[in-house]
This record gives C-alpha cells, sequence and structure tokens, in this order.
C-alpha cells in the first residue's frame, strides 16, 4: 500500500503529455506518476488542478523581515533611506527578535509552497547576531525545508574592513556562501577589490557567491561583467548568482550585447526582484522612467538562467510582500512584456526549476524516485497561475503535508 495518492493532477511541462494522472508516495519518495491503481492511507483528490515541485525562494533577507515601520517608515522609498533605518534596527537585534520573525516568515513561505529558501544575512555586525540565529534556525527547520545562509556585508567590504574577517568567520561557522555589494563601495576599484575578495573566500572555502550587482538606476555600473569574469577565472561558474542587475536595463544596447554574452559564456546565475525594484528604482529618473527590472527576456533568450524572488517583506527596503512568489512572477510578466504563453510558463520556471538551479538543488523535480515535495494549486495552467495567484491547496515535504489551505467560497447574490 501506498502512503499517499494525488489523483487526477496536471503536472506543468509534462514531456510525455500525459494529461492529468495519479502521484504515489511511498516512504517519503515519489513511487508512480501516471495510473495508480493501489489504495493509499491518504488520498487527495487533484481535480485536475496543477501539480508543481515546490516553489524555491533563491533571494531573501530574513534577518530584515517584519521590521517595517521599526524604527520609522521609509517614507521615500529609496535604497539608501533603507540602509540608514536598518542600520537603526540593526542595533536592536537579538537573537530571540530574528529567530522569531524569520521562524513566521519562514511558516508563511511555507504555506506559500516554498520549500528552499536561500536567505542574505547581514554579518555587519562585531557579534555576528543575525547569522548565528539563522544557522540555528537552519537546522531547526531541516527536517521541513531547505534554507541556505549567505553571508551578506550590507555596510560593504572595503568600506569596512572588518567584514573581511566577518565572512570568513561566517564561512567557517557554516554558512553556505558568501556576497559583496560593489555598487556600494567608495570606488569602483574598491568594488572591484570587494569582488576579488568574495571570490577567493568562496574558492578556499568551497561555498556560494551570491553578488549584489548594479542594484543602481546608473548605466555606468558595470559589475555584471566583473563577477561574470571572475566566475570563469576562479572555475566558479554556476556556483555564482548576480542578484538585481538593474542596471542592465539602462545599458546602451552595444555594450550590453558584449555582457550578455558573456554571461552566458560564464554560466553563472541572474536573480530578479521584480517586486521590490519595481518600487524602488526609477526614484531619481525624470520621465520617462525606468521600469526597474534587470532585461530578463534577452539573459533567457540568450542561455541564462533566471529566478524570480522576494528579496524583502515587510522591511525598511520594502513594506509589502506576502511570501506568494506567483506575485513576483506576476509583477515580472508586466515589467519585462512577458505576457506570451510560453514566456507565462517561463515565469512560473524561474521561480521553481530556475530558482533550484541558483540554490543547485540536485534531488528536485517531479519524478519517480525523487522526494515527494510538491504544491498543489487551483488552476489548470502558467497563465492561471501567474493570472489568480492561488494559494497553495496542499504543500506536501518529503511525503508528509505541511500545509493545507481550505478553498474560499464566495456566493454571488442576485441583486
Amino acid at each position: 500500500m501506498l502512503d499517499m495518492i494525488v489523483r487526477k493532477a496536471r503536472i506543468l511541462d509534462d514531456p510525455e503529455n500525459r494529461g492529468v494522472v495519479d502521484v504515489g508516495v511511498k516512504d517519503g519518495r515519489i513511487a508512480v506518476i501516471g495510473q495508480v491503481d493501489d489504495q493509499a492511507e491518504r488520498e487527495i483528490d487533484a481535480s485536475g488542478h496543477v501539480l508543481l515541485p515546490p516553489f524555491v525562494e533563491s533571494h531573501i533577507h530574513l534577518d530584515t523581515v517584519l521590521t517595517a515601520g521599526e524604527p520609522a517608515w521609509n517614507e521615500s522609498g529609496t535604497l539608501f533611506e533603507g540602509i540608514r533605518l536598518w542600520q537603526k534596527r540593526k542595533a536592536m537585534l537579538t537573537h530571540e527578535d530574528v529567530l522569531r520573525r524569520a521562524e513566521q516568515v519562514l511558516r508563511q513561505l511555507m504555506a506559500a509552497g516554498v520549500l528552499h529558501v536561500r536567505t542574505q544575512t547581514d554579518i555587519s555586525d562585531p557579534h555576528l547576531t543575525a547569522l548565528r540565529a539563522l544557522l540555528d534556525l537552519r537546522e531547526r527547520m531541516k527536517p521541513h525545508m531547505h534554507v541556505q545562509v549567505i553571508a551578506f556585508p550590507q555596510d560593504g567590504i572595503r568600506a569596512c574592513p572588518d567584514n573581511e574577517r566577518r565572512l570568513e568567520q561566517a564561512l567557517a561557522l557554516g554558512a553556505d556562501g558568501v556576497g559583496a555589494v560593489p555598487h556600494l563601495e567608495p570606488t569602483r576599484e574598491e568594488g572591484l577589490a570587494s569582488l576579488d575578495i568574495v571570490f577567493q573566500l568562496a574558492e578556499k572555502h568551497g561555498g556560494f557567491v551570491h553578488i549584489f550587482c548594479d542594484e543602481t538606476d546608473d548605466a555606468g555600473s558595470t559589475f555584471l561583467e566583473s563577477t561574470a569574469h571572475l566566475a570563469i577565472r576562479y572555475g566558479l561558474r554556476e556556483r555564482v548568482t548576480a542578484a538585481h542587475a538593474n542596471a542592465t536595463a539602462y545599458y546602451g544596447e552595444a555594450y550590453f550585447q558584449k555582457v550578455l554574452a558573456l554571461t552566458a559564456r560564464s554560466g553563472i546565475h541572474i536573480v530578479c526582484c521584480p517586486l521590490i525594484n519595481s518600487a524602488m528604482q526609477g526614484r531619481y529618473d525624470a520621465y520617462p522612467r525606468g521600469r526597474g527590472i534587470a532585461r530578463i527576456k534577452e539573459l533567457r533568450a540568450a542561455g541564462v538562467n533566471v529566478s524570480l524572488a522576494h528579496d524583502d517583506i515587510q522591511t525598511p527596503f520594502y513594506p509589502l510582500g506576502t511570501g506568494n512568489l506567483l506575485s513576483a512572477a506576476h509583477m515580472a510578466a508586466h515589467l519585462a512584456h512577458m505576457t506570451g504563453r510560453e514566456e507565462v510558463a517561463a515565469l512560473v520556471r524561474m521561480v521553481t526549476s530556475g530558482a533550484a538551479k541558483v540554490l543547485q538543488l540536485r534531488d528536485y523535480g517531479l519524478a519517480p524516485g525523487l522526494p515527494a515535495s510538491f504544491v498543489l494549486l487551483p488552476g489548470r495552467d502558467a497563465f492561471d497561475l501567474v493570472r489568480e495567484q492561488p494559494l497553495s491547496r496542499y504543500v506536501v515535504s518529503h511525503g508528509r503535508i505541511a500545509a493545507e489551505t481550505e478553498p474560499a467560497r464566495t456566493l454571488v447574490y442576485d441583486l
């Protein structure tokens, strides 16, 4: 007898075009996909709705979540006011404070079908308070959710020399990777030096590199090409991610084509954060204003792996956010002009399989033998998912139901 059967589910990107199928689960793994004649202890009627591998949050700050308005609201909506407010809130961090807020958001993400998370963690703190808390939380969540922790120097590396030592300390404590924010260093030369530091650390310790790259409306911010070049030079390639890359929207076409070819050749990943960047970018532009997002369509067409992420949920940088990654896909559909049928399907892949590549997940997907971790959502296709951004009906982690949402019932009366 199987442990669980999901009956009459529709799998997107089904290479065999099987229509609705049953998915049988045994001992925490997918046992069979097709017509299942066996019985199970638990059966779920999918009613032809969509079954996806779990959503993957490839770029979020769990140390800053749920701090919007503390100690004040970011009234200008700019990155720089957000940084100033976070500096003040950071001084009040405690281990328990970070654990409480981060765990609340992880449960919120799980309810939305997210079972894999890469969090950025500010290490510009002599006690590494947030890092230690999130490393503890990573271990606590292991039975249900996979969490990667990236040490992120919000105050810079060359601008804050102690952060170089803290980055190495973070890796020694168990961080999964290191990052840099070169466009916020005092000069371009210092930004390049900061990149060299993190690539050397990642090579030495075997960690990931996750760069905050060109998150600015400045065509002169060109650290994406440097990140791609270093990924090749150090041989780290697919272990390297460049997040944001908003300045690509401002590059001249000749230069962008050069960077595009280099980025594709390097094998690095791009993470776009359409929710926060649509709200934050363009604040200093005169009209016409930039769209506040990397050039997703061109990157994807060149073979670059692109994922979409929240970045922030109720923080000094972005006061909104729900944990539903389909909201990021919905925003990207508008900002990137991706409303064709294949394009919308690609947006769903950017929050599932594309994001899984960023985290370098190995046992991920829907196939016999893989972990029985998946999400059942109301809808028949990718268009339904992006248009309606539905709540997950069931979230299954390693064969066990981790979250369940009762369907809403709306009655419309004759007037």
